[in-house]
């Protein structure tokens, strides 16, 4: 492609090798941004130049790092800056090309109540709420005792689950609004929020679009992402078990009709949820890739990466919707450095061991390498798992075979808890809902096979099954005092399986992950109440509040606030009156 030369990729981690790879099929120069503790990252070791950069949220740098290494186009990737309308219009500025929508397109759909209006103009039913601008807490409140509980308040500029509560209590949306509001004003500089009606046991399905240049506008089918946790995709997959032919239609005409009436062009998805009996309601519009892209390409054989670089260099699609094919079925699993068996809370750690799969039907997107430590800045997606087969059934057979073999030892995944959904009854018959994992799923954490023992110890059999080798059962991975085993994580400490004690003496709280302190709301000396908010964490954008176990007086506080903390520090002691 003559017209685009050099591309600078103002992202990281597996999206900007993705990108890379892309790229380099294209005869495209990748170079990616990267901030200095990264400059060794895999994506930076890939790519044809990496620029360094003090932010990947700093978007006058980034066009600057765009410029300074000889770049013509900018491609954001996901997260970040990619929905930043501010940050497109400061591209096109200093006369590059934006691999993304037009900018007055994202400000329109990335605010969610403009979202929901141009929706409703373009005649697409929205979930019912209170959405409209200038709107009071005091107002907020009375619409929402109107619309009735349960209830989601949303950040208006708010993605993956940031600036978002869910009130059970008519009595608790005040506190709610309030939160929300802090958490969207910190996360995307806009602290207004709204209200919609949370609707139970719905499937979450999202549409993917592509629009050009010249007038052409296609769908190419759907995905459900309706496994999520915190209001996290964790399993996506297309087609959705739920949606047929007439459905499938209606929802891309949807799609396509919202786009459309925005301006849009490039790649986007409009996310949609669906009741069981079949009514549905359009949720919001993604102006950007996907993560969750690899299962469209692999049921239509559209790569999305090189769709957008050619629309963006004002190709036309050369695609009518009636030549689009759906084949077979594709399944994604996200592993996360997350401990499912403690509320899913952030993990880190240092890779000591990882051994991916290499299997037919099977696709690993990862910037992972062994070695690399995984901290608290970034989001917790270590990689992505896609299987691709014939029919549903088996494609998840072959997700869950891949996934058995993936060894990622050091810290704590998700892997332990993808397995298991995979096998529940629930979920092989596709009726897992998106308050699923909160409402049917409980840990069952498996204990080690007897005799297995850290690394290191030479008078036992197991050590010859340490470091970088495998284990004598094929489920246990062990490296050095960490070991894997069904997914599971498992610290070995002095030759036994040592479990972490977070109970600390007396009223003392403890922090229940590696986080940074957001805030601490008391003094020593204060009187507090049982479930008071003492503190706020935040580690990969989750926060997490601190609530007084009982009433009592504040006898210490330990941290304050950007302190960083480990799992099991403590934070501060309360005493009892």
């Amino acid at each position: 492609m003559a017209e685009l030369r050099r591309l600078l990729i103002a992202n990281r981690g597996e999206i900007a090798v993705r990108i890379i790879g892309a790229c380099r099929e294209m005869g495209v120069s990748p170079v990616v941004a990267v901030v200095a503790a990264e400059r060794e990252s895999h994506a930076a070791s890939l790519a044809d130049d990496a620029v360094e950069v003090p932010s990947y949220l700093d978007a006058e740098a980034l066009v600057h790092a765009a410029t300074d290494a000889g770049a013509d186009s900018v491609h954001p990737g996901y997260g970040f800056l990619a929905e930043d309308p501010v940050f497109a219009a400061l591209v096109l500025e200093a006369g590059l090309r934006w691999v993304g929508p037009p900018p007055e397109a994202m400000r329109t759909l990335g605010d969610k109540m403009a979202a929901r209006t141009v929706a409703q103009r373009a005649g697409v039913p929205v979930v019912p709420g209170i959405s409209s601008d200038g709107l009071s807490d005091e107002d907020l409140a009375r619409g929402a005792r109107e619309l009735g509980t349960p209830l989601l308040v949303k950040a208006a500029a708010g993605g993956g689950g940031r600036g978002m509560r869910t009130v059970a209590d008519p009595d608790d949306l005040e506190a709610a609004l309030a939160a929300a509001r802090q958490e969207a004003a910190a996360s995307f500089g806009d602290g207004r929020v709204f209200v919609e009606r949370r609707l139970g046991s719905v499937h979450h399905v999202e549409v993917q679009v592509l629009l050009d240049d010249h007038g052409n506008a296609v769908h190419l089918g759907e995905r459900d992402c309706s496994l999520q946790r915190r209001h996290q995709k964790i399993v996506e997959e297309s087609p959705s078990p739920l949606v047929d032919d007439a459905l499938r239609s209606a929802l891309g005409d949807a799609a396509i009709a919202i786009a459309i009436a925005a301006g849009y062009r490039g790649a986007g998805t409009a996310e949609f949820l669906l009741a069981g009996d079949g009514a549905w309601w359009f949720l919001e519009m993604n102006a950007r890739l996907q993560v969750e892209h690899p299962v469209t390409e692999a049921v239509s054989g559209i790569d999305l990466v090189r769709a957008q670089l050619a629309i963006a260099v004002g190709e036309p699609l050369g695609l009518a919707q009636t030549g689009v094919a759906l084949r077979g079925h594709a399944i994604e699993a996200r592993v996360y450095a997350e401990d499912p068996a403690n509320g899913f809370l952030p993990a880190d750690g240092q890779v000591e061991l990882l051994d991916l799969p290499h299997r037919p039907g099977v696709r690993i997107d990862t910037a992972l390498r062994q070695g690399d430590v995984v901290g608290l800045g970034f989001d917790p997606l270590l990689a992505k798992v896609i299987a691709w087969a014939e029919d549903r059934r088996s494609a998840i057979a072959r997700l869950a075979a891949a996934l058995a073999q993936v060894k990622i030892v050091g810290l704590a995944t998700n892997l332990g808890f993808l397995l298991d959904v995979l096998e529940h009854p629930d979920v092989r018959a596709g009726t897992a809902g998106t308050d699923w994992v909160e409402t049917r799923w409980t840990p069952r954490v498996p204990a080690l096979p007897v005799g297995v023992h850290a690394a290191g110890d030479q008078s036992d059999p197991w050590t010859s099954f340490g470091r970088h080798a495998a284990s004598a059962d094929a489920e246990v991975a062990v490296a050095g005092e960490h070991a894997q085993y069904r997914g599971w994580a498992y610290r070995l400490v002095d030759e036994e399986l040592g479990a972490t004690d977070l109970t600390a003496p007396g009223g003392s709280l403890v922090a229940p992950m590696p986080a940074t302190v957001l805030s601490v709301d008391v003094e020593p000396g204060d009187a507090v109440a049982l479930g008071q908010v003492v503190a706020q964490l935040e580690a990969m954008k989750l926060q997490v509040q601190i609530s007084a176990p009982s009433s009592g007086i504040v006898g210490a506080v330990h941290v304050r606030t950007g302190d960083v903390v480990a799992r099991g520090d403590t934070l501060i002691e309360v005493e009892e009156p």
